[in-house]
């Protein structure tokens, strides 16, 4: 065969190809079934209830697959490690690690939790409990120890709580920390860092504060205190950070032919050291240093157990802000570079440090935002930057403290500053979120607010708790409507959104955006009244008006019926008696009024008692139509519940009242699109009797309506019937 002969048949079976698709993409969809309720559903789909799997069988399977598992879950670096990148990620990792460590010199990781653990020390061990006699000054030395003491034996508690929650997976409580609430919480706690450096970058000597109002407070200070700056500290502070700014910007424009980021922090950081050295700025220029960095480690000691029962509620209150801190930032990182965080184990990471430290007299800690911002700015890629980091703490504390005596604190705090910028530019999600979700925006503000004012435990606290209740708020005003169909389809929608959907004659279908429970029943009840357009409850009202009224008369006449046959017989009786009285008398004079009433009140009882026997032919006894009252312009009612994912008694019994007050209206009432759990919670809360039973419940809405229409008014369900869609 030719090339071109069989590139010509190829190119025939390519065009019958398409032409064939084409043809099923025009063909209509088209699926005839039968009309299914939700016991006809069950019986055709062979329904079972799913037994379930108890949890705790499967934490105590043993074997070497499980074993595995939970080694490599719980020393997670023996997975990644194995497959470290060297030549891509090492250099950065060591760099990146260098650079946090000299930060890391002359402060604690996070301000806020230096600032509680400060707050625990200075309350249980005051400066009033170490007055010496003679002088009354302050023995500085025993103080200092009762504090350390305090401290480490707080880090410890806060260890073990930390590993505790972590190894019963209190981590879920992540799942409340929105992304809207996590980026408002990162950027409140980003100005509070941005804050409590402005004392290093003017040279000022601020009073120490913690609790609502405490960086206002600052902030106000820092203002007031502005005329005191040491214009030797503000320079080096500017000229360090428009080296810093320099430096990212040429990484940014350089980017593809640079192997890796200049390392600007670390540079920075030795070139001040040097230059501080070099031309004295804390002796010519007032400039505040680093200075003496103590030597040596500490040997490990005991805690002092009995100080637990005096910490342990700020242990307690530490360990879950430390967490929440250290999550908060986890989650930031990982939206940006597109991994997940596991928050047990980061509770038991965060746990172990702190158990470990606290033996060796640390204080509790948790992540830091501005070194983590320079770990990631500086080309840092995994956990090694971070035993890089503590290697080089180490070496220091040991041997080479002396030689950052003499680094600014101001170069430090202009560091944090500028890497600070990624974490402030979220303050961009305020237009982002106004266009597209306000509610979110709203959490995102009363996060900002909220940890401004109260700070970064109590807001996040109260952040939670509005969020929470922002849902809770949100499913009690959910979108109700009435649902017309497509046509030429079985789809339903809102008729108020969709201008070509038709309600069914004779048929009303109403839908709720969320689940029906407690907090929302009676609104749920009271829109679909509102909305079926008929005063349900005034209707019910009137009915049983007329009926008691209509029964009060029936006994009345029967009362009177009575009563006049009681006086006819006496009449009768006293005739027999009196023999000078004629019975032609009798009956032409008395009984004829007698008789005339009679059959007056005998006719109104047979007329009342007639109209009583054809309304006790309707199923609640009297008609709408007989008694001269309004009736509904439609004959049934289908509620389409696709959207309840659970129900509570409440619900239920919300349900039946509707049921109920419907079909006191002479309104058949049907369910559909409930969810396999929500038919089995309905049938544990006995919601299914003899008067509603599952053959009130359809496998969709259309099948509702396709049995409403061929059953106008309540009756026996009748088989199954077909629907063709």
């Amino acid at each position: 065969m030719e090339p071109s002969e069989a590139s010509g048949q190829r190119d025939t079976q390519a065009l019958l190809s398409t032409t064939q698709e084409m043809e099923l993409r025009r063909r209509d969809y088209h699926v005839e079934r039968p009309l299914l309720n939700q016991k006809q559903l069950e019986e055709l789909g062979r329904w079972s209830s799913v037994t379930g799997t108890h949890q705790w069988r499967t934490w105590l399977q043993c074997s070497h697959a499980r074993a595995r598992a939970l080694l490599l879950q719980y020393l997670p670096v023996l997975a990644w490690l194995p497959r470290y990148p060297v030549r891509d990620w090492l250099l950065g990792d060591l760099l990146s690690g260098l650079s946090v460590a000299i930060m890391q010199l002359p402060q604690g990781t996070f301000a806020v939790m230096s600032v509680m653990v400060g707050s625990v020390t200075e309350s249980l061990a005051p400066d009033e409990d170490f007055l010496q006699d003679l002088n009354s000054t302050v023995n500085e030395t025993a103080r200092d120890a009762a504090r350390v003491q305090l401290a480490s034996a707080l880090s410890v508690l806060v260890g073990l709580f930390q590993v505790g929650l972590g190894l019963v997976h209190f981590g879920f409580v992540v799942t409340y920390l929105s992304e809207p609430l996590v980026h408002g919480y990162t950027t409140a706690a980003s100005v509070q860092v941005f804050i409590s450096q402005l004392k290093y970058v003017f040279g000022l000597q601020l009073s120490s504060r913690s609790g609502p109002l405490s960086i206002i407070y600052t902030l106000l200070e820092v203002c007031w205190k502005l005329p005191q700056s040491v214009v030797g500290t503000m320079v080096t502070a500017l000229v360090a950070g428009v080296v810093l700014v320099v430096v990212k910007l040429l990484n940014d424009k350089l980017q593809q032919h640079l192997p890796l980021p200049i390392p600007g922090e670390l540079l920075t950081l030795i070139g001040a050291t040097g230059i501080s050295y070099g031309v004295g700025l804390k002796h010519r220029f007032g400039v505040d240093v680093v200075g003496d960095i103590p030597a040596g480690l500490i040997p490990p000691v005991a805690p002092n157990s009995q100080l637990f029962a005096k910490l342990v509620g700020n242990a307690f209150a530490i360990a879950v802000v430390g967490f929440a801190i250290a999550i908060s930032l986890g989650k930031i990182f990982a939206l940006r570079h597109g991994y997940r965080v596991d928050s047990n184990q980061e509770l038991v990471a965060l746990g172990l440090s702190n158990l470990i430290g606290g033996v060796f007299q640390c204080f509790p800690v948790s992540c830091s935002m501005s070194r983590s911002l320079v770990q990631e700015s500086t080309g840092g890629n995994t956990q090694v930057a971070g035993a890089v980091s503590s290697l080089f703490i180490l070496i220091i504390i040991v041997k080479l403290g002396e030689l950052f005596q003499d680094l600014p604190k101001a170069v430090l705090a202009a560091a944090i500053i500028v890497n600070l910028k990624g974490m402030l530019m979220q303050f961009t999600d305020i237009c982002s979120l106004w266009k597209a979700n306000r509610m979110d925006l709203l959490i995102w503000l009363v996060t900002f607010v909220a940890t401004i004012l109260l700070n970064l435990d109590l807001g996040l606290a109260a952040a939670v708790a509005f969020s929470l209740l922002l849902v809770v708020f949100r499913t009690q005003l959910p979108h109700y409507s009435i649902l017309g169909q497509v046509p030429d389809t079985d789809i339903y929608r809102d008729v108020a959104e969709y201008s070509e959907a038709r309600e069914v004659p004779g048929v009303k279908v109403f839908r709720s955006s969320a689940t029906v429970y407690f907090a929302n029943a009676e609104l749920y009840s009271d829109t679909l009244k509102q909305k079926c357009g008929i005063d349900v409850d005034r209707l019910i009202s009137r009915k049983k008006k007329l009926l008691k009224k209509k029964e009060l008369k029936l006994k009345r006449l029967l009362k009177e019926e009575k009563l006049q046959r009681q006086a006819a017989a006496s009449k009768g009786t006293s005739v027999s008696i009196n023999a000078n009285t004629s019975i032609r008398d009798i009956e032409s004079n008395n009984m004829e009024g007698s008789k005339a009433k009679q059959v007056s009140a005998g006719k109104e009882l047979e007329d009342t008692a007639a109209s009583g026997q054809e309304d006790a032919k309707a199923p609640d006894g009297s008609t709408l139509k007989a008694l001269g009252l309004p009736q509904p312009d439609f004959h049934s009612l289908v509620l389409d519940l696709g959207a309840l994912s659970f129900v509570d008694t409440v619900c239920l019994k919300s349900l039946k009242n509707i049921f109920r007050d419907f079909r006191e209206i002479e309104v058949e009432v049907y369910m559909a699109a409930c969810h396999t759990p929500v038919v089995t919670q309905l049938e544990a809360g006995h919601f299914f009797d003899a008067s509603i039973t599952k053959q009130h419940l359809f496998a969709s809405v259309h099948d509702a309506v396709v049995f409403a229409l061929q059953h106008p008014r309540s009756g026996p369900v009748s088989p199954v019937s077909v629907t063709q869609l």
